[in-house]
């Protein structure tokens, strides 16, 4: 990820947002996407496992695999304002001795990360222009399951993207949104060793999960 970039989802994913979407988990549970990336985790066990969650925000995923027997977690956020909430709705539930919070590019601070039973990246890879060097870092760290969501390659949803990018032009603000194409999404994905078990489309969003060969 650039350094504009770095700083733009600073900037753009701040305490009001953090606040709001920390709300709606507590109204609401995850939202779909992160619900059926759940599920599927779950499905192929989580009991004992270490958890990499890279831009992991308000922390739904720990808080979930952490009380469905995940032993640890380690949270990566470039949002100081989304790691200082998840931080704290992780101490209020119990488990904040559990999760370790780093800051920043995840690319830059993997070679200081070890890896991780499970990697999950949630809405993530459409935030990085270098999609290449994130999934093949993150993919690498995974020692047994590697989940994301991200979106989908159709017409449409590169219209809306182009749209969003578009008005966040428009205001100034730096921060775009990318559809990198799912086959070469999935090439750096296979090219780490990982098998895809799961997958699943919901919207504009697909879901899937990678299982590291024996």
């Amino acid at each position: 990820m650039s350094q504009c970039q770095c700083k733009a989802i600073d900037a753009t994913f701040d305490h009001t947002l953090a606040d709001q979407q920390l709300r709606r988990l507590h109204r609401r549970g995850p939202q779909k996407t992160t619900r059926l990336l759940l599920e599927a985790l779950r499905a192929r066990g989580v009991q004992g496992s270490k958890l990499l969650d890279i831009g992991g925000g308000v922390g739904a995923i720990q808080q979930d695999l952490l009380a469905a027997g995940a032993s640890e977690a380690t949270s990566v956020d470039a949002s100081a304002a989304y790691l200082a909430v998840s931080r704290a709705a992780a101490d209020r539930l119990g488990l904040g001795g559990r999760v370790r919070y780093y800051h920043g590019n995840f690319v830059d601070l993997a070679p200081s990360i070890p890896a991780a039973d499970i990697v999950t990246l949630d809405r993530v890879i459409c935030c990085y222009d270098e999609m290449e060097a994130l999934v093949g870092v993150s993919a690498a760290r995974a020692a047994r399951l590697y989940g994301v969501v991200f979106p989908r390659r159709s017409w449409w949803v590169r219209l809306g993207i182009a749209a969003l990018n578009l008005s966040l032009l428009v205001r100034g603000n730096p921060f775009r949104v990318f559809n990198h194409a799912t086959v070469a999404v999935e090439k750096v994905i296979r090219a780490q060793g990982l098998a895809r078990v799961y997958h699943r489309a919901a919207g504009m969003w697909q879901v899937a999960l990678y299982e590291r060969s024996a």
